[in-house]
């Protein structure tokens, strides 16, 4: 679709810098060697996370860039860019790779893409997720929706899927598990037909593809040391090259259970390096991460309360996935082999190519809702009037539908702050449970004095993150005796004692249960505020109410300031224009060399003919001279300076090649003239023998063709003989132009007369009459002539069969 295209952030995504300009993707990754200091990779992992993260710090040993704390305290990226030292926030970076698919997709559909889907971890934060979303805006992207990585994966699988179980009949139970580069998570689905709904989720962020690689690297670091007395972690080009030779002899012990061997050529100190492992000895030395599989395989059926045998199927995808040991261990603890219907490289990016296709009005996709979970118990906590202290009550429980809406009930005399956070930080794999703080301020008493009713709606949007979407503040209006009460259609509404699914969100998870609205008690302080709150009891009046919108200040854990995030944004356009511009700079310069090498073969080749000695000579030192100008002076020049050089070079070379291209098109074109002027001569002799097909044409313009015919013959016979007693090193004496231009005269000159139609002739008209006289009286009629009869000499149907064929002049 034009307007929508799919995002998976891979942790190997590469942004390199150089003293000009970035480059992404594959072109990146081709420097990650030659450029490593300044080739970043892996920065999905510490959007969202301080520079103090102990994860950031745990990290910072493995990674051949460098890492700095911000102004703010998060995590920046430090690097050699236009040949200054430059810190780059995560978003920044990410905005770089996002920028890149923005122009990617652009360029293949030929039109501008405004809006994304994202896909991230299912165990991403709310400080993550936020933070994907300012990367996206920073790539000037709308994001639709932040995917979980395991509900694209399930989506991938259902929404093609023929047989499903009918809506009302028991869902199949499918268990996915996707071992990244960077992460472990597993979910399980129950599917019915047109419908997906996770039931669980689990995950452990440090066991991954990586995690492998850093035993294998740090294995052969120890193995060299001992070995060669090398320092491998002291040079990061030598510990990049040991990575990639790493990553390779994990694979090929995947599909291999012998020795074998590892050999690094030039490694360090002009050293070459080898060694050897097993998967047997591969197996040894991973065994703790190894029994670190069944734990979330556990925890996703005891939270779905499932047993094995509900289990329909286990899918596999990931890269990692491909481990032997790790597939026995899944295999074995479901007892079943695993399903390997999926692509594992490339079934998320798919599972948010179809979300993208379902969110667009352009493509007709088959009806498939997808519910999704809340992957950690979010509560809010507030300080209470009665109990003088804090209240807290949860909000989502671990593994509640989302996306998903409710609305809360307060009885307030003043603005109240409300302060939500993840009430399990065991579970998190991040250091701070916070989620924010959100501040409803214009909060006064009812008329009466007492306290109002204040209606707070939270939210878990499509995006997975938390948000207060609205608060309001109910007036009570007390009405005279006998007056009927009035409520507004928002009050009537929201006065049940019942939290409601917005509209949007019953949409993305209809099928769920098919209700419109899921019976809770209002929350409110405690009993005791209620009590206090409340007038005493005694014969109510009629009241009426009306909403008043109050405004939040929300003091989020994690979100980019406007101000901040228009500078990301005005800072990535210059980036992008200086790109453009080095793009354009390097193109005029390999256009001069590009240049220099061609007319260097041809010189001695295919145009060796149409230049003299001397010239080659002359220009050849040229071609010379300007080779070694680009390697020295003109490694580094403006590109107007390639242009003028290329100009230069053209001034001598475009003659040489235009003599060589007239000499290759002019046979042809002589040959097309001398195809017409023999036609017309063929016509003109056959009108001067009186052939009845040419006795329609006027004699004086049959004459003026002739006299045009004769010219051109004399005109192209003398070209002819010019041009074969020119040396071919001189320009030509009769262009290709020339030819088509009089061959084109000539068309026009005689064809109008030669093709002359022959008027018609209308045949005799024969009439047979019955019963009554010929002229028309009454009882006439009148036969048709005989059909079979042959139409004479000079009618419509001959003129037409000895037409002059229509000629195509260039």
């Amino acid at each position: 679709c034009p307007r929508i295209h799919f995002v998976s952030l891979s942790p190997r995504s590469f942004v390199s810098f150089g003293p000009r300009n970035r480059s992404i993707g594959a072109a990146a990754k081709s420097q990650v060697v030659t450029n490593s200091k300044n080739t970043v990779q892996g920065f999905k992992r510490f959007h969202g996370r301080t520079f103090s993260d102990p994860y950031v710090q745990s990290s910072k040993t493995n990674l051949v860039y460098d890492l700095a704390q911000l102004p703010s305290g998060s995590t920046g990226i430090k690097v050699m860019y236009m040949e200054e030292e430059r810190v780059f926030s995560i978003e920044q970076v990410t905005g770089m790779l996002l920028t890149k698919l923005k122009e990617t997709a652009e360029s293949a559909l030929k039109k501008p893409v405004a809006d994304c889907v994202i896909s991230v971890p299912s165990y991403f934060t709310d400080a993550e997720r936020r933070s994907v979303i300012d990367a996206a805006q920073i790539a000037g992207l709308n994001c639709l929706r932040l995917m979980n990585e395991t509900t694209a994966v399930t989506l991938a699988y259902g929404i093609y899927k023929q047989d499903l179980p009918a809506p009302e009949e028991k869902p199949r139970i499918v268990v996915f598990v996707d071992l990244g580069h960077s992460g472990y998570q597993v979910s399980v689905c129950a599917f019915n037909k047109g419908k997906l709904k996770i039931l669980a989720t689990a995950f452990d962020s440090e066991l991954g593809g990586k995690d492998f690689d850093d035993i294998l690297v740090n294995h052969f670091c120890e193995e060299f040391a001992k070995k060669y007395k090398l320092d491998v972690k002291s040079k990061p080009r030598a510990l990049v090259r040991l990575y990639q030779e790493c990553e390779k002899l994990k694979k090929l012990m995947s599909a291999n259970s012998s020795d074998l061997p590892l050999n690094i050529e030039c490694f360090m100190n002009d050293i070459d390096v080898s060694g050897k492992l097993n998967r047997g000895q591969f197996e040894e030395m991973c065994a703790g991460l190894l029994a670190k599989v069944e734990g979330p395989l556990c925890s996703v059926m005891e939270q779905a309360k499932l047993k094995k045998e509900d289990i329909y199927a286990v899918e596999i995808v990931g890269g990692a996935s491909r481990i032997p040991a790790i597939k026995d261990r899944i295999s074995k603890f479901f007892g079943k082999e695993l399903s390997t219907t999926l692509n594992a490289d490339e079934a998320v990016a798919r599972g948010c190519a179809l979300q993208c296709a379902i969110l667009s009005p352009a493509f007709k996709v088959r009806e498939f809702s997808i519910t999704d979970v809340v992957p950690y118990s979010i509560s809010l906590k507030w300080n209470s009037a009665a109990e003088e202290g804090l209240s807290d009550c949860e909000v989502f429980p671990k593994n509640h539908a989302a996306p998903f809406s409710k609305v809360l009930t307060f009885y307030r005399k003043e603005p109240f702050t409300l302060d939500a956070y993840y009430n399990n930080p065991k579970e998190l794999p991040y250091p701070n449970a916070a989620i924010g703080q959100f501040l409803i301020q214009n909060v006064v008493p009812q008329a009466s004095g007492e306290s109002a009713k204040v209606k707070v709606k939270v939210r878990v949007n499509v995006h997975g993150v938390f948000s207060i979407s609205s608060a309001s503040l109910v007036e009570v209006i007390k009405t005279a005796e006998g007056e009927e009460p009035m409520e507004t259609d928002q009050t009537a509404k929201e006065e049940e004692n019942k939290m409601q699914v917005d509209q949007e969100d019953q949409k993305l998870q209809a099928g769920d249960n098919g209700d419109k609205k899921l019976e809770t008690e209002e929350m409110e302080d405690t009993k005791q505020d209620k009590k206090n709150d409340q007038p005493p009891q005694a014969k109510k009046p009629k009241v009426k109410t009306k909403m008043v919108e109050l405004p939040i200040e929300n003091n989020l854990h994690w979100q980019l300031s406007s101000k901040v995030l228009n500078m990301f944004v005005e800072n990535e356009g210059k980036m992008i224009m200086q790109d453009k511009l080095e793009k354009e700079r390097n193109d005029a310069k390999n256009n001069v060399e590009e240049y220099v090498y061609d007319m260097r073969d041809k010189l001695h080749g295919v145009l060796e003919k149409f230049v003299n000695e001397a010239e080659r000579d002359a220009f050849s030192l040229k071609l010379e001279d300007t080779e070694n100008w680009l390697y020295e002076d003109g490694e580094d020049q403006q590109k107007q300076v390639y242009i003028d050089k290329l100009a230069e070079l053209k001034k001598i070379g475009q003659p040489v090649q235009l003599r060589f291209l007239e000499a290759e098109e002019r046979p042809k074109a002589f040959d097309d003239l001398g195809r017409q002027i023999q036609m017309y001569m063929k016509i003109i002799e056959a009108f001067k023998a009186k052939d009845e097909l040419y006795n329609h044409l006027d004699e004086l313009e049959v004459t003026r063709v002739d006299k045009q015919v004769n010219d051109a013959m004399v005109w192209m016979n003398s070209k002819m003989n010019q041009q074969n007693s020119q040396d071919l090193t001189l320009d030509p004496v009769v262009k290709v132009d020339e030819i088509k231009a009089k061959t084109k005269e000539l068309y026009s000159a005689c064809n109008p007369v030669v093709s002359k139609p022959k008027p018609k002739v209308e045949p005799p008209k024969e009439e047979k009459t019955e019963n009554g006289p010929v002229n028309g009286q009454e009882g006439t009629e009148t036969q048709p002539s005989n059909p079979d009869k042959a139409p004479p000499a000079g009618t419509e149907q001959e003129t037409a069969d000895n037409k002059l064929p229509e000629m195509d002049i260039d």
